[in-house]
């Protein structure tokens, strides 16, 4: 079979996963693709695409234009990128792995550790020969606001209340009885906005939640409070939120997700002072690889076999 393993950005696929035993014809992409055709022009010709996450669209077009296209593994089960559809149509099948939540959550820390304590301007300005350049803000007694209390927003919720900090909530399907069981005060979406030090976004992308955050929103946000995103970068307006930090409304964001993944090397938020930006590091780590890589190898090998495991519907 001949296997493409997608996204590979790293190179570390290799060290993740036993694929000298896989019996098959294994290609590996570093670069993403620079378009839809760029993406056919390339994968067309295989049987099975591994997929990292939602790097690769696999779009209608990309999957009818890959006539021997037999299977997809996606790292995680779920991905808004697969048209699902367009491949049952097609008989292909779509399968995922599982995945460590509490990744991304350990990483929201480090983004809202980094503008509370200044870590990017002081680290930078060390390099230079500077000492102590900035003034840090404590946690403990502020207030962290969350969008979304799910899996990763609970457990962000409970690292702030081991700060001190107090936790408010809000999701459109919220129920304040659920907030409560964790120790959460659930609030309407304005209240969110002005009442939080710290609002950090774990929700689902979807059609609801697109620009759930536009400039009047964030334009309620004490101009002390910084906003955190490792969730999906449409949620927030992403043109909304760089006019928010060039007009100073907020002290700062900190990003690990963004519209267009890789981020553009000219792309405004490089250069913005009061942005702590990282390449979307949320699930990148050797605990989460190990899983995904080994899981889809064992797909594939399952696959082979007659069967399928993990199918995405």
């Amino acid at each position: 079979m001949k296997v493409a393993i997608l996204d590979d950005y790293q190179n570390i696929a290799q060290y993740f996963a036993d694929w000298e035993n896989s019996n098959c014809d294994i290609k590996v992409f570093n670069e993403p693709f620079e378009s839809e055709d760029h993406t056919i022009e390339n994968i067309k010709e295989f049987e099975a695409l591994l997929l990292m996450r939602e790097r690769t669209p696999m779009t209608r077009k990309v999957i009818e234009s890959c006539p021997n296209l037999k299977i997809i593994c996606t790292g995680g089960m779920r991905n808004k990128s697969i048209d699902l559809q367009a491949a049952k149509e097609n008989n292909i099948k779509v399968c995922g792995t599982e995945m460590n939540v509490n990744s991304t959550a350990e990483l929201t820390w480090a983004l809202i550790m980094g503008l509370a304590r200044n870590l990017r301007q002081e680290t930078e300005n060390m390099f230079q020969g500077y000492w102590q350049t900035t003034v840090g803000t404590e946690l403990k007694g502020k207030v962290l606001g969350l969008a979304g209390l799910g899996k990763q927003g609970t457990q962000v919720a409970n690292i702030g209340k081991a700060f001190g900090m107090e936790v408010i909530a809000w999701s459109e399907n919220l129920k304040m009885a659920d907030a409560e069981k964790k120790g959460v005060l659930a609030v309407s979406k304005d209240d969110l906005l002005e009442r939080s030090d710290i609002l950090s976004i774990h929700l689902v992308l979807s059609d609801r939640t697109k620009n759930l955050f536009k400039y009047e929103d964030m334009s309620k946000m004490k101009s002390t409070s910084f906003i955190i995103n490792t969730s999906r970068g449409p949620i927030i307006n992403e043109n909304d939120l760089i006019k928010i930090l060039e007009e100073e409304k907020i002290a700062g964001a900190g990003l690990d997700v963004y519209d267009i993944e890789p981020l553009p090397e000219n792309h405004k938020l490089r250069f913005m002072q009061n942005a702590f930006l990282l390449p979307h590091l949320g699930y990148v780590t050797k605990e989460n690889y190990y899983l995904m890589y080994s899981q889809m190898a064992e797909n594939l090998k399952e696959f082979m076999s007659g069967s399928i495991l993990r199918e995405l519907e």
